[in-house]
């Protein structure tokens, strides 16, 4: 089976690294990625094995914020780039001819929707946006809802929070299925005490307003007025946020907390600062679609603290394998982080039961259900071209 990968952008996020963790689990799949961008995602890639391309889309389109598509407003440089790009994707998969196009962002599964229409190749977008008016424009959540009525002949979404957004009742020929992000396994982090360490939040992720670092900043220093209890945040500002990072950094010296607390930026070696944390807290201010982080942190067998809403709230039961609070409440939060913090033996349970929760999200199992996905969409077409 033929199938070609389309993404915009080439940076190590949340869905680049779900595809590189999935691509080589797949099993009776020749893979090729197309890359709108070169970046780290690329070399990542070809070390596995996996074919990949780069085929450059121009630097206004590729950059387009999801801000700025708004009916009679699109950059017109962003709006020629993207016909250009599609229009180049659509003539190569009319020369090579794979059997699916995947789609594994959100701009991919638009022009790479068209680019596959034209060519007459089944798409199968993978949804890991949410489509709603809190993450995109409300005229970008009409548009993507439209598309995905006419471009997609089957939509992957990451969790069922995802897939509700998208209004799948709306288009009943499509095939809509949830597939979790793959989760590898990550190496324990040791049980016993770590003898004269101070206890430990941490948080991971692209540093952005939206991923509320703010908010956990505040829920500490709440919660841990006179202690020597630190907080770690791991992650850089990924697309033109750094005035985000700077932000933050100031609000830990007006709370007072800026010699507890530590600005790690960008690492390749997460698993290593899963091994610091005593708990891992996540504070997005929107709904997570999945939320990779907080099961990676599960995992690694960290207790986790995840807001109700969104991906988290799928996946964790509150108090059985890991703590969920009201999202956005800083004293929820707070308290949540008191609780934990306070009691030892909840934070080995919760740890525990989390590593168990996750055993469902191994890349092998995502694989498998990616693969019946496949199955069936060319079975259907398949039928329809003989009916034709």
């Amino acid at each position: 089976m033929r199938v070609t990968y389309i993404g915009h952008t080439a940076q190590l996020s949340g869905g680049e690294l779900a595809l590189a963790r999935m691509l080589p689990a797949l099993t009776g799949v020749e893979p090729r990625v197309v890359l709108a961008e070169d970046g780290p995602l690329v070399a990542r890639l070809r070390e596995d094995g996996i074919c990949t391309e780069v085929l450059p889309m121009g630097e206004a389109a590729r950059h387009l914020r999801r801000a700025e598509v708004r009916p009679g407003r699109l950059p017109l440089a962003a709006l020629v780039g993207s016909v250009q790009a599609t229009w180049r994707l659509a003539r190569r998969l009319r020369s090579e001819r794979p059997d699916l196009l995947h789609t594994n962002t959100l701009k991919a599964a638009l022009y790479g929707g068209v680019a596959g229409r034209l060519a007459g190749v089944p798409v199968v977008w993978h949804l890991r946006d949410r489509i709603a008016p809190d993450y995109l424009p409300r005229p970008a959540v009409w548009m993507v809802r439209l598309a995905a009525r006419a471009l997609p002949v089957a939509v992957i979404a990451n969790s069922s929070a995802t897939l509700a957004t998208l209004r799948p009742g709306i288009h009943t020929r499509r095939l809509d299925t949830v597939v979790a992000s793959p989760i590898p396994s990550v190496p324990p982090r040791s049980s016993r005490p770590r003898d004269g360490q101070p206890f430990t939040l941490g948080l991971v992720g692209r540093l952005a307003p939206w991923k509320g670092q703010d908010l956990f900043l505040r829920a500490f220093a709440m919660s841990f007025p006179d202690t020597d209890a630190r907080a770690r945040v791991v992650g850089s500002a990924m697309f033109g946020e750094d005035d985000w990072v700077q932000s933050l950094r100031d609000l830990v010296v007006d709370l007072g907390i800026q010699k507890r607390v530590d600005f790690v930026g960008f690492t390749t070696d997460v698993a290593a600062e899963y091994a610091r944390f005593d708990v891992f807290v996540h504070a997005s201010l929107i709904p997570e679609p999945f939320g990779q982080v907080v099961f990676e942190a599960m995992a690694a067998g960290v207790p986790v603290v995840a807001p109700e809403a969104g991906g988290p709230g799928e996946v964790v039961t509150d108090g059985v394998d890991g703590l969920l609070y009201q999202m956005g409440d800083v004293e929820d939060l707070a308290s949540r982080m008191r609780t934990i913090a306070a009691d030892a033996g909840l934070r080995a349970r919760l740890g525990e039961a989390g590593r168990r929760r996750v055993d469902d999200f191994t890349p092998d199992k995502v694989a498998s259900q990616v693969m019946e996905v496949y199955t069936n969409v060319l079975a259907r077409h398949r039928q329809r071209r003989v009916q034709r």
